[in-house]
C-alpha cells in the first residue's frame, strides 16, 4: 500500500477510501468486506508504526534538550562580548577622528595649492604656447596646408581660452578672428570646388577644419551659396525666360526642388551632422532669393488673367504648390524626429506665402468671381414664356455655382475660408434674388398688372396665371435646393474644417484665442505641414469667428444651423412675391370690373320701375353684368387652380405652403383651408372680391331708392356665390347689405352696429339725413 498520499496538503478521506476501493474491484470484483477488513487491519498496523516513531523520536528531543540549552547560552555569552569589544572600537574610532582631524584639513589645504599650481602652470604652459603658436603661425600659412594651419589656429584657441582675464585678451581675440579669416579666404576656392564637384572626401575635410575653428557657419554658408546659385541663376532663371506657361515653368520649378531635396539630404548624410537642417534651410534660402520672386511671378499671372478666370489661374498655381508640399512632407515625415521643426516650419512659410494674401481675400476673390458667373446666367426675356423658362433654368445654374465654391474653398484655403465663402455665397443670393425680383417686376409689366384699367371689356386670360404658377414652383425649387445645399454646406464644413478645433475651445476663449502665440495654436504641433493655418499667420480676425461657427455647428449639428438663413430669407421673400404675382394675375379681371362701381350712371339715375313704385319687390330685379361677370369667375375658379394645386411636384407643394396670399382665412376656416390649396387659393380671391367690392359701393355718390334695391340684388347675388363656394360673406359686405336694406326710418337704429364711415358713407348716397 502507498502511503506517501497522507502527507499531501490537499488530502481528501473520501477521494482515497473510493479510490482504495475502486481499485479492489478491479482485481477481485465481489468481495468487498474482505478488502475493507484488510485495509483497516493495514491501517491499524500502520498508525501503531507511525506512533512508535513518534514516541523514539520524542525520546531523543528530550535527552538533546540540555545540550541544546547549554549551546544556546553559549551563544549569549559570545554575543554580549561582541558589542562589548563593538563599544569599545567605536570609541577609538572617535578619539582616532579627534586626533587626526587638523591633520586630515592640513591635507585638504595641501590639495587646494596643489590643483591651484597646476592650473597655473598650465596657464603659464597655454600662455607660453600662445606666444609660440603666435610666431609659428606665419611661416605655418606660407605652406597653404589648411589642415595644419587650421591645427595652429585650434591650439591659439584653446590658449586663448585660458586667458581671458589678460590685459590684451580682446586685441588677441581680434587677432585670431583675422587668422580665421584668412584660413577661409585661403580655402574658400577649395570649398566651392568641394561643395560644385560634391566632393564627400574633401567636404568632409573641411567640416572638420571649419568645426574646430568654430566657423561651421560660415563653411555653410558657401554650400548654400553654391547650390543656391545654381538654382536660382541657373534653373530658374531658364525656366521664367523660356516659352513656357507660367504654371508650367513653376511645376518644372519645383520638380527641380523636390529632386533637390532628396540628392542634398543623400549627400548630406555623408558630410554634416544635421543633414535634414542643412537641406531645409537651403530650400528656404532659394525660395527666398529667386528673381522674379515667386510671390511677384504669381501676382503677375494671376492679374495678367481675365477677370473671370482668375480665381482659377490661382488655383491652377496653388494646386501645383500643394503639390509640391506633400512631395516634401512625404519625403520629410519619416524623419521628423530628426529635424528642426522651427526651420521646417519657415520652409512650410515659404513655400505658401505667395498665396497666403489670397487666401486672407478669398471672401472677396470668391464673390466677385461669383457675381460675374451669375452675370453669364440671364433671367430677362422679351417673350413671357421664354423669361419663365430662363428663370427654372437659373435654379440649377445657381446651385452650381454655389457647389462650384465650396469646392474651391476647399482647394485654396483647405477649409479655413469657410467666413469668407459664406460671404460670397451671401453675396451671390443676394445679386440673385435681386436680379429674380427685378424680372418678377418686368413680368408684372408684360401681364400689365399694374396697370390700372378701368371699364376694360371682360375676358378671362389664365395666361399670366399660369406662367405665375411656374415662377412658385420656381421658387419653390430654390428653396428646397438652399435647403440641401445647406446641409451639405455643413457636412462639408466640419470635415474639412472641424480638425481646427480643439477639444478645450470654448466661447469664453476668444479673446485668449486672439492673444495667444500663433505656435501654441496650432492644432497638431508635431508636422508643420499639417499645422500651417494662414489665418494664424496673416492675424484675421475671420481665425476667431471660424472657431465660434465650427463650435456652433458641432454643438447644434446640422439639423440646427444657420449658415443661409439670411439666403432662405430673400428666397422666402421672392416666393411671396411670386405669390402676390400670380394673385393679382387671377384677381385682375375681378379688380377691373369692381373698378366700374363706383362710376356707374345708373345709381343715381332713375327708372321706369322706380317711377311706378318704390315698392317694387327685389326679387323682381336681375343682378347687373359686372357682378355676374365676377360670380361667374369665381365659380370656375377651381376648375383653373386645380390642376397646379394637385399635381405631384414637391417643389411647387413646398413653395405653396410657404408662401402667404392677402386676406387669409379667419381663425376658425384656417386649418381647413390649408389642407386643401385650391380651397386656400379661392378663398383668398373671394375674400378679396368681398373687400374689394365693398370699398367701391362707399365709393359711390349718390343712390335712388331703385339703384339701392338693384345694389341689393348685386350683393345678395355675390353672397349667394360665396355660399356656393362654401364661404361666409365677410363683415363688411354683411353690414353694408343691412344699411341698405334698412328703411330711412329704421336707419338709425341699423346704423349703431356698423363702423361710423360706413353708416355716413351709405347714409350719404342713400340721401338720408343721419
Amino acid at each position: 500500500m502507498d502511503f506517501s498520499k497522507f502527507l499531501e496538503e490537499d488530502f481528501d478521506v473520501k477521494d482515497w477510501v473510493n479510490g482504495a476501493f475502486k481499485a479492489a474491484q478491479k482485481e477481485a470484483p465481489g468481495k468487498v468486506d474482505g478488502h475493507a477488513s484488510t485495509l483497516v487491519m493495514k491501517l491499524q498496523l500502520f498508525i501503531q508504526e507511525v506512533n512508535n516513531s513518534i514516541e523514539d523520536i520524542s525520546q531523543q528531543a528530550l535527552q538533546n534538550l540540555p545540550r541544546v540549552l547549554k549551546d544556546v547560552e553559549a551563544v549569549r555569552q559570545e554575543a554580549t562580548f561582541l558589542k562589548e569589544q563593538m563599544a569599545l572600537v567605536k570609541e577609538d574610532i572617535r578619539k582616532v577622528e579627534q586626533d587626526t582631524a587638523q591633520s586630515m584639513q592640513v591635507l585638504v589645504e595641501i590639495d587646494k595649492v596643489k590643483s591651484r599650481m597646476q592650473a597655473a602652470a598650465e596657464a603659464l604652459q597655454e600662455a607660453d604656447k600662445w606666444t609660440t603658436l603666435s610666431a609659428e603661425i606665419e611661416d605655418v600659412y606660407k605652406t597653404q596646408d589648411v589642415q595644419l594651419i587650421a591645427g595652429k589656429l585650434t591650439g591659439l584657441q584653446s590658449s586663448l581660452a585660458m586667458l581671458v582675464d589678460t590685459p590684451n585678451y580682446s586685441e588677441k581675440c581680434v587677432h585670431l578672428e583675422s587668422l580665421k579669416n584668412r584660413l577661409e579666404a585661403l580655402a574658400s576656392p577649395h570649398i566651392v570646388t568641394a561643395f560644385t564637384s560634391q566632393s564627400v572626401e574633401q567636404s568632409r575635410m573641411f567640416v572638420n577644419v571649419f568645426g574646430d575653428i568654430d566657423r561651421m557657419p560660415q563653411l555653410l554658408a558657401y554650400y548654400y551659396k553654391c547650390h543656391k546659385n545654381q538654382l536660382v541663376s541657373g534653373a530658374w532663371k531658364d525656366l521664367t525666360q523660356s516659352d513656357m506657361e507660367p504654371a508650367q515653368q513653376l511645376q518644372e520649378f519645383f520638380d527641380v526642388l523636390l529632386s533637390t531635396w532628396h540628392s542634398q539630404v543623400q549627400w548630406c548624410s555623408q558630410v554634416f551632422r544635421k543633414p535634414y537642417e542643412v537641406v531645409t534651410i537651403l530650400l528656404i534660402q532659394t525660395l527666398g532669393a529667386t528673381v522674379p520672386s515667386i510671390p511677384e511671378r504669381v501676382r503677375a499671372t494671376v492679374d495678367a488673367a481675365p477677370a473671370e478666370a482668375r480665381l482659377c489661374v490661382l488655383l491652377e498655381l496653388y494646386e501645383i504648390t500643394v503639390h509640391f508640399a506633400r512631395g516634401l512632407e512625404a519625403a520629410m515625415v519619416p524623419h521628423l524626429d530628426e529635424m528642426n521643426l522651427l526651420k521646417l516650419g519657415e520652409l512650410v512659410e515659404a513655400v505658401y506665402k505667395p498665396y497666403q494674401q489670397y487666401q486672407l481675400d478669398y471672401g472677396d476673390l470668391e464673390e466677385h468671381n461669383l457675381l460675374i458667373q451669375l452675370s453669364a446666367v440671364p433671367l430677362e426675356r422679351g417673350d413671357l414664356i421664354d423669361c419663365v423658362q430662363e428663370m427654372s433654368q437659373s435654379v440649377n445654374k445657381l446651385f452650381t455655382l454655389a457647389s462650384s465654391s465650396a469646392e474651391r474653398c476647399i482647394k485654396l484655403t483647405d477649409g479655413l475660408g469657410v467666413c469668407g465663402l459664406l460671404r460670397a455665397l451671401r453675396a451671390l443670393f443676394s445679386k440673385y434674388v435681386s436680379d429674380f425680383a427685378g424680372t418678377l417686376q418686368s413680368i408684372r409689366k408684360k401681364c400689365r398688372l399694374n396697370e390700372q384699367v378701368i371699364g376694360a371689356q371682360f375676358q378671362e386670360d389664365w395666361t399670366a396665371f399660369q406662367n405665375s404658377i411656374r415662377i412658385i414652383a420656381t421658387c419653390g425649387e430654390l428653396l428646397r435646393q438652399c435647403a440641401d445645399h445647406e446641409q451639405q454646406l455643413v457636412s462639408k464644413i466640419m470635415t474639412m474644417a472641424g480638425k481646427y478645433l480643439s477639444e478645450s475651445y470654448s466661447p469664453c476663449s476668444l479673446t485668449s484665442l486672439a492673444e495667444s502665440n500663433p505656435v501654441e495654436r496650432r492644432p497638431g504641433g508635431k508636422n508643420p505641414w499639417q499645422d500651417y493655418n494662414y489665418l494664424i499667420r496673416g492675424s484675421s480676425p475671420d481665425y476667431a469667428r471660424l472657431m465660434e461657427l465650427l463650435f456652433t455647428l458641432k454643438e447644434k449639428g446640422a439639423g440646427g444651423s444657420n449658415l443661409l438663413v439670411e439666403c432662405k430669407t430673400a428666397l422666402s421673400r421672392l416666393n411671396q412675391q411670386a405669390h402676390q404675382l400670380a394673385f393679382d394675375a387671377v384677381f385682375l379681371c375681378i379688380q377691373q370690373q369692381l373698378s366700374l362701381v363706383p362710376r356707374m350712371e345708373v345709381w343715381s339715375s332713375g327708372s321706369g320701375a322706380e317711377v311706378l313704385t318704390d315698392d317694387l319687390p327685389t326679387f323682381g330685379l336681375s343682378p347687373f353684368e359686372y357682378i355676374t361677370n365676377i360670380g361667374q369667375y369665381i365659380m370656375s375658379l377651381p376648375l383653373h387652380l386645380e390642376p397646379f394645386v394637385t399635381q405631384e411636384d414637391p417643389a411647387l407643394e413646398l413653395a405653396l405652403r410657404t408662401g402667404k396670399l392677402p386676406f387669409p382665412p379667419e381663425q376658425g376656416e384656417e386649418s381647413q383651408e390649408l389642407d386643401n390649396m385650391a380651397d386656400y387659393w379661392l378663398g383668398s380671391v373671394a375674400r378679396a372680391t368681398m373687400h374689394m367690392y365693398g370699398e367701391m359701393i362707399l365709393q359711390i355718390n349718390l343712390l335712388s331708392p331703385h339703384s339701392t334695391k338693384q345694389l341689393v340684388t348685386d350683393i345678395d347675388y355675390l353672397v349667394n356665390v360665396m355660399d356656393a363656394i362654401g364661404l361666409q360673406p365677410s363683415r363688411a359686405l354683411q353690414q353694408i347689405l343691412t344699411l341698405l336694406k334698412a328703411r330711412a326710418e329704421d336707419f338709425r337704429q341699423a346704423a349703431k352696429a356698423v363702423p361710423r364711415r360706413m353708416a355716413s358713407s351709405v347714409a350719404a348716397m342713400r340721401a338720408i339725413d343721419y
